[in-house]
């Protein structure tokens, strides 16, 4: 009979009721747990739980009851808010836009939101009634806007229209209409572009009134994508005549450029103060942020984005600044939903991204009285800043300021983790082929944070330690013994031509002389390639865990689906992507400004984690702004940027012990090989369109890689001949072969 009961016990069980995939995944994060920590509870893989909370499996006994258990304890803790519709499932990503491949990866709505400057609340409402004409119900204002819809063409003939604004937004009305608008003056009469091809009538006079518009009644924002995080506020990017109409200048002053912002006697800026709105401590430059505080849970802030002030760099954003607005709308539009609504730079962005995704605090558990409180989110850097160890403190630091004033600091003195600047001259039988090659590693460093274990807490100095892989810190080692020409390549030991090969511990590709400081990924590779280490200091993080994961995999998805939009698909062969991505971005200009966007986010937001004095009256040795921010965090950089780099080098060790072919030159993510012909097929070992394992492999997911750009053999040695350089770096010129005397030094 116990058997039988056994039986029925388990069929029940295979039927335990599960919540969606996406509230699998609130849920989990909004009590700081892992996905490790929830796979090693359940005796199943990291990827098992992945997988249940994509939707892509559904868990089976014994391990459906446990899980169901698990989600039903988080869900009395952390019940859904029922007053707002949860965003559609994959609304992280729109709908595909127009030549777009059916096939485009749909990126899971990972939970996110902006990290706040500034507390703020509602505003005072506008209460004077205007006509409403095609509007959508609202239950943010007393009164809807009139809203009207793009025309097919706008002030350029051909103009796409954008996505619509459901598939950017959710279903979640407070934000019926997108994250952002343009607002534009046009006949006398402003407007406000959204996505999806919305126009609003914006009915203010002036900018204080369009602060309380855009609060009241323009339904503008992103709903928070984390569980303890705030919804993003609404950004509204300002034309030039609409810069006009509400009394800014169309552009800054030399001194106000240097500044960074227009001066507080400005008129507007007096005009927003007497209607009892205040601004950040960055004042009102390109990307102000207007705000009441708040008195409450409810927010009352709006960002502005100038491009006339160069809020959008051209390096990032391309032509977007030019764009009409309509189109602007769009390009901003798919980024915020992909990625977020943006906070400023593209480096800014990057890292208010990973804020957003680790919130420093979180609601408590309710405590005898029924109330919560806050407290520390686990897995997140936390409210205060924690100070680095000395060897990763940069130079003018005030942990160094008892240094003599001209002392230089050597390897030994000083974490020096970079990306790779190297090349070297080629040899006899390169300079018999007729082409270089270049090929790019897709997300780089996007791809060397992806599962980084990263400190979180204050360092640990040990003396004498035994090294340990897991713990992720800074090593003082010496590893000049290590020697390229007999390195283990998985278990096999393999004889190379190490002079051909740049050392994978130094940024030069120069062999370490000594004892140098090195994040925890270096250290781990010289162990990997077969030799001993003995650490003589260190300083580690106890306190730590998978912090950029959740970072990495929205900018991939949002990378990887803007790329299936311009028809560059994931699943392509390799003579397919070679072709898709030729010329991909003349395909859809504008969402080729959004790849541009999401890359920049990237490598922006990991340099922002050891941002320098910008100005501002600094003297070496005294604090700067950027230190009291708990995501300066120097020793993460590192590690990401060490991470990238062996990466590289165990592809290019392992490409030579296959072919023989060893590189001429790296920059970066980018390398450069001599072949025979001018693709990347010529030289890359595919057999049967299967590539070598843990090689290069040609793809659009980041750490694969796609062609930069071939240049001939001949063009190599002329510009090394010209300016009398063997070892002139091709890698920096072979997209497209231009070299001019400032780039050579001379």
């Amino acid at each position: 009979m116990s058997e039988l009961f056994d039986r029925i016990d388990a069929l029940v069980a295979s039927r335990s009721v599960l919540p969606p995939p996406a509230e699998r995944k609130r849920l989990r994060q909004a009590h700081g747990l892992t996905l490790d920590e929830v796979a090693a509870a359940l005796d199943v893989r990291r990827a098992t739980v992945s997988g249940w909370e994509s939707g892509k499996t559904e868990p089976r006994p014994p391990e459906r009851e446990a899980y169901a258990r698990l989600l039903g304890k988080l869900a009395e803790l952390y019940p859904a808010d029922t007053n707002v519709a949860p965003p559609a499932e994959g609304t992280a990503v729109p709908g595909t836009f127009g030549g777009a491949s059916a096939s485009a990866p749909q990126a899971q709505p990972v939970p996110t939101d902006a990290a706040h400057e500034a507390a703020a609340m509602t505003t005072e409402q506008n209460t004077q009634p205007r006509p409403a004409h095609d509007s959508v119900p609202s239950t943010a204002a007393p009164r809807p806007a009139r809203a009207t819809r793009a025309p097919s063409t706008s002030r350029r003939p051909g103009a796409k229209k954008a996505a619509p604004a459901a598939a950017l937004t959710g279903t979640d009305p407070r934000f019926a209409n997108g994250p952002l608008a343009v607002v534009d003056v046009e006949d006398g009469q402003v407007l406000a572009y959204c996505t999806g091809g919305l126009v609003l009538d914006v009915p203010a006079k002036s900018l204080a009134a369009l602060v309380d518009w855009t609060l009241t009644e323009a339904r503008l924002g992103q709903p928070k994508l984390s569980g303890p995080g705030k919804d993003a506020d609404p950004l509204l990017v300002l034309t030039e005549s609409a810069l006009e109409r509400y009394g800014l200048p169309v552009t800054l002053t030399h001194e106000e450029r240097l500044a960074g912002r227009i001066p507080e006697g400005h008129k507007a800026v007096k005009q927003l103060a007497r209607a009892q709105w205040k601004l950040t401590k960055r004042g009102f430059g390109p990307w102000a942020r207007i705000y009441r505080p708040a008195t409450g849970s409810e927010r009352a802030c709006v960002q502005l984005c100038i491009p006339s002030w160069n809020a959008l760099d051209v390096r990032h954003w391309g032509e977007a600044g030019q764009l009409p607005p309509a189109e602007l709308a769009r390009v901003l539009g798919v980024y915020a939903s992909r990625v977020m609504t943006p906070r400023g730079s593209t480096a800014v962005t990057g890292l208010e991204l990973m804020t957003a995704l680790h919130p420093p605090t979180r609601a408590s558990r309710p405590d005898a009285d029924g109330k919560r409180h806050s407290e520390h989110n686990p897995g997140s850097l936390g409210q205060d800043p924690v100070d680095c160890a000395p060897c990763e403190a940069p130079d003018g630091h005030p942990l160094l300021a008892d240094l003599p004033r001209f002392h230089v600091r050597g390897p030994a003195e000083k974490l020096f983790e970079e990306a790779y600047d190297w090349a070297r001259p080629m040899t006899d039988d390169e300079c018999m082929l007729r082409h270089l090659v270049g090929i790019d590693v897709n997300m780089a460093f996007a791809a060397g944070a992806n599962g980084l274990t990263v400190g979180l807490g204050v360092p640990t100095r040990l003396e004498r330690p035994v090294f340990d892989a897991k713990l992720p810190g800074s090593w003082l080692v010496d590893l000049s013994h290590v020697d390229l020409s007999w390195v283990k390549v998985g278990k096999e030991w393999v004889e190379l031509d190490g002079s051909l090969l740049p050392s994978p511990f130094t940024p030069k590709g120069e062999r370490p002389e000594g004892p140098a400081w090195y994040a925890t990924p270096t250290v781990a590779y010289a162990v990997e390639l077969g030799y001993e280490v003995r650490p003589i200091e260190a300083y580690v993080r106890h306190d730590n865990g998978r912090y950029l994961d959740g970072w990495y995999q929205r900018l991939r998805d949002a990378y990887l689906a803007t790329m299936a939009d311009l028809g560059v698909d994931a699943d392509c062969t390799p003579a397919d992507f070679l072709t898709a991505m030729d010329g991909y971005r003349a395909r859809d200009p504008e969402l080729a400004i959004v790849v541009s966007a999401v890359k920049a986010t990237v490598k922006g937001g990991l340099g922002k984690l050891r941002e320098r004095p910008r100005g501002e009256g600094w003297k070496p040795g005294q604090p700067w702004r950027a230190l009291s921010r708990p995501t300066w965090r120097p020793d993460i950089r590192a590690a990401v940027i060490s991470r990238t780099r062996t990466n590289l080098h165990r592809k290019i060790v392992k490409h030579a012990a296959f072919t023989g072919q060893y590189p001429v030159a790296i920059l970066s993510d980018c390398v450069v090989y001599a072949a025979n012909g001018p693709s990347p097929l010529d030289f890359l070992p595919y057999r049967e369109g299967k590539p070598l394992p843990g090689g290069f492999k040609l793809g659009i997911n980041p750490g694969l890689v796609k062609h930069e750009g071939t240049q001939s053999v001949l063009w190599g040695e002329e510009v090394r001949e010209r300016f009398n350089a063997p070892e002139l770096n091709l890698a920096r010129y072979i997209k497209d072969g231009t070299v001019t005397d400032a780039d050579s030094g001379e």
